[in-house]
């Protein structure tokens, strides 16, 4: 595909405005959110600012759980294990967690009739754009709105081709508690406030919102109008722009949070200074500057990768036309293409160097309550929203999750120390700004897993596999994994048959049935539990050996991994879940945490352990009988990756079509949940897909570089480029009716480099040798450049 034709399909496109929410388009720069409308006689912008939470610095940790921690083990080695679990939820859970925030809005109403013609609007993935034109009472409107990363303002830019024909009014406006003002003849300010507390008692009741005196996150945005001809002026908290040729508005937001463990009241940052700051050097800058630096900053990070699939284009129709006819069951093969760049536009808008996490919904909300606080849930969809970074080349945008886990390790520490008696840090199934690592209230099975620290720290490591970075691997990760590998030793306790356990242990969001009917999601080493703490415990001795330190933690490590019970196959022949073998509560479950060490992780692989994956499989199936309604959106992006490990390339692909048959008109993908009466969006699965869609066609998980692992039959030919590998490996493939035709390798560093493809090779620029069926070596060199030829 030729450029220009590759830039014109990278855009989602519709031939009428967003109706809801879920329908506008999303814009960001890290910090600074936006969803987009495109409305006709009144455009309206959904506001976000990363830091913009309810609730304020936590208190100290409860003193009662550890009390009851001994009890709890007591009952799950007695094999009471509902009994263990109503002692966890009455003595052992910690409190609510807070939300992230709906800023407010800004509200453009133009002057023009609701009738307009030849309307289109567009989000060009490429350059971050949206942009929205039509043709009211013989005058061409055109519009355009960005969120600038390396200016930190959001820019709106609206032109007429008649001179003097434009006319709107720009209004802020807000969920929360706040005021505006006029700040001279063309700006804006909306100072606002966000709640000091969530009862989570009633969920969606906004009269649980509540407000105190001097407590909670303060915000300001400030709106500034600069028309070209024509007159701007402040009335009653609008700005109005009359007889203009064009005008370019520039809002800029920000908050008092300064840190979790500083109170945003009394040691808040002031959020007017670098408001003003940022407004008053954009507005210098002027219109054309400001989109100029914008794509120079946005493109280069897109350009890295691209996947082009030889198949039909549907190009021409608008994307929920395109999305409907999935969903009606026609092939679509090229919406992949668009599915897979739009999870790395988001991360791109979402997780820059120096900004918070993503979220559940990444920096979109228009909630003040919104559906599991939108915050870090860390026992699968905060992971997940970062599954893309490595292999999809934006390994700087993991940096976030990093900061996180930094001062997760602080906060973590004082929970670990208060909740267990423990050493190093650990956290819980939920967190949020304030850095909460306690069990949230609820029920067990999803509040009570002391192991999201563990698995977290997984991303410590595969982004030192991916890159090498021995000075990132000492001074950031090992430090934060062998501290949530101090927490994992203690919290081990011995069986009296010689092994170490986890206890109380649950299966994240899970349940099972024993023998006298008892229904439980409490008992101890889920299968889990076990492979986390292999996994980080491996990984903690590897980084020791690198760095040459820790020789007597490492072989405390060892000892422990010797002692960690096995992973075990059950009755059906289905990997277990729990320690035992017991009955699956609901075999169509949504969570497939006993999967781990299929995917993300690496202890189960086809070929490195056959029965293990044998097990894997019969335990996937056995959900895939069973699905129930809310195995939807996140789980199927899971289940691609999964199916890919198991080098199903048919069985991933079908799932893969369900995701693409059940996004929101916006590809966001939306989720089902049974205690929930809505569809909401849970962003995980978009950038979860994206790296499933990679995995289909490249994986290195098990010490070589595989090509084409698991192709769809609906991919025939077609071709990648910039994917990343572990070992430090950059690759481009290409491949025609089904084989490889050739892939370029460029190395980062210097390493026998294994290659595995089921098609005839020769490498160019290398001795090679085949090492066994279908597996070729040679030695790669820093820098260098290997192609490889299908023959």
């Amino acid at each position: 595909m030729e450029d220009n034709a590759r830039d014109k399909a990278m855009k989602l496109w519709y031939r009428q405005p967003a109706d809801e929410w879920v329908e506008a388009l999303p814009i960001g720069n890290g910090r600074l959110g936006g969803m987009v409308y495109g409305g006709i006689k009144r455009e309206q912008i959904a506001l976000n600012e990363e830091t913009l939470w309810s609730g304020t610095k936590r208190e100290a940790e409860r003193e009662e759980p550890l009390r009851y921690l001994e009890e709890s083990r007591q009952l799950i080695f007695e094999g009471r294990y509902s009994e263990a679990q109503t002692v966890i939820e009455e003595h052992m859970l910690g409190p609510a967690g807070n939300a992230f925030q709906a800023m407010g809005d800004l509200d453009l109403v133009m002057n023009h009739s609701s009738t307009v013609e030849d309307y289109r609007r567009e989000l060009d993935l490429r350059t971050g754009i949206f942009r929205a034109d039509y043709e009211a009472n013989g005058i061409r409107y055109k519009r355009e709105v960005f969120a600038s990363a390396v200016d930190q303002v959001m820019v709106v830019r609206l032109e007429v081709d008649r001179p003097g024909a434009l006319g709107l009014e720009a209004a802020l406006t807000s969920r929360l508690q706040y005021s505006i003002r006029k700040s001279g003849i063309d700006k804006l300010v909306l100072g606002g406030e966000a709640p000091s507390l969530l009862d989570h008692e009633k969920e969606f009741s906004q009269d649980t919102v509540i407000y105190e005196q001097n407590k909670g996150i303060r915000f300001q945005v400030h709106l500034l109008a600069i028309p070209e001809g024509g007159q701007v002026e402040a009335h009653g908290g609008r700005l109005v722009v009359q007889r203009a040729n064009a005008v370019t508005l520039l809002l800029s937001a920000a908050t008092s949070f300064n840190g979790f463990d500083r109170d945003p009241a009394l040691e808040g940052m002031d959020p007017r200074p670098r408001c003003e700051g940022w407004l008053e050097a954009a507005a210098k800058r002027g219109y054309a500057e400001l989109k100029e630096r914008h794509m120079a900053d946005i493109a280069p990070f897109f350009d890295r990768v691209s996947l082009e699939l030889d198949a039909p284009s549907r190009d021409h129709l608008p994307t929920d036309e395109r999305i409907a006819m999935v969903r009606a069951g026609e092939s679509d093969e090229r919406l992949t293409e668009l599915f897979f760049q739009f999870g790395r536009y988001l991360m791109i808008s979402a997780s820059r160097p120096g900004t918070q996490a993503t979220t559940l919904q990444g920096i979109w909300n228009n909630m003040t309550k919104p559906p599991w606080s939108c915050n870090y849930t860390t026992n699968i969809n905060t992971q997940m929203n970062y599954w893309p970074a490595e292999v999809c080349n934006l390994a700087e945008f993991h940096e976030p999750l990093f900061e996180l886990l930094e001062d997760l390790r602080i906060a973590g520490a004082r929970m670990a120390k208060a909740y267990y008696d423990c050493r190093g840090w650990a956290a819980h199934h939920n967190i949020d700004l304030w850095r909460n690592t306690s069990p949230s209230q609820g029920s067990a099975s999803w509040a009570f897993w002391p192991m999201g620290g563990v698995w977290l720290c997984q991303h410590l490591w595969e982004h030192y596999a991916y890159g090498g970075d021995r000075d990132f691997l000492r001074d950031k990760a090992y430090p934060i994994m062998k501290e949530a590998a101090l927490f994992c030793l203690d919290y081990l306790v011995e069986d009296g048959e010689g092994n170490l356990v986890s206890v109380p242990s649950t299966s994240p969001e899970n349940t099972f049935i024993v023998e006298d009917g008892q229904r439980s999601a409490v008992s101890m080493s889920s299968t889990m539990d076990i492979a986390l703490m292999r996994e980080l415990f491996a990984n903690c001795i590897e980084a020791a050996r690198i760095l040459e330190e820790d020789v007597s933690f490492s072989d405390e490590l060892q000892a422990a991994l010797k002692r960690l019970l096995p992973l075990r196959i059950g009755r059906h022949g289905q990997l277990q879940e729990w320690y035992r073998d017991f009955d699956e509560a609901e075999p169509g479950h949504r969570h497939t945490a006993h999967l781990y060490p299929l995917h993300p992780g690496n202890q189960i692989t086809v070929r490195g352990t056959p029965e293990l994956a044998k097990a894997a499989r019969v335990s996937l199936d056995r959900r895939r009988v069973y699905e129930g309604e809310d195995t939807i959106g996140w789980c199927y992006s899971w289940n691609i990756s999964m199916y890919a490990r198991l080098e199903d390339a048919e069985t991933a692909h079908a799932y893969l079509t369900k995701l693409l048959g059940n996004p929101f008109p916006n590809l966001f993908n939306a989720h089902r949940h049974p205690k929930i009466t809505f569809y909401p969006l849970t962003i995980e699965a978009n950038f979860a897909a994206s790296a499933g869609i990679a995995e289909l066609l490249m994986q290195s998980h098990a010490g070589e570089l595989h090509l084409l692992p698991a192709l769809p039959s609906a991919w025939p030919s077609g071709r990648i480029s910039g994917i990343r590998a572990r070992g430090g490996y950059e690759l481009d493939l290409a491949w025609k009716d089904g084989r490889l035709e050739s892939a370029s390798i460029r190395a980062s560093q210097t390493a026998r480099c294994l290659v595995r493809t089921s098609a005839a090779i020769a490498v160019d620029g290398a001795e090679w040798e085949k090492v066994e069926e279908d597996v070729i070596a040679f030695h790669a060199e820093a820098g260098g450049s290997y192609i490889i030829r299908g023959m």
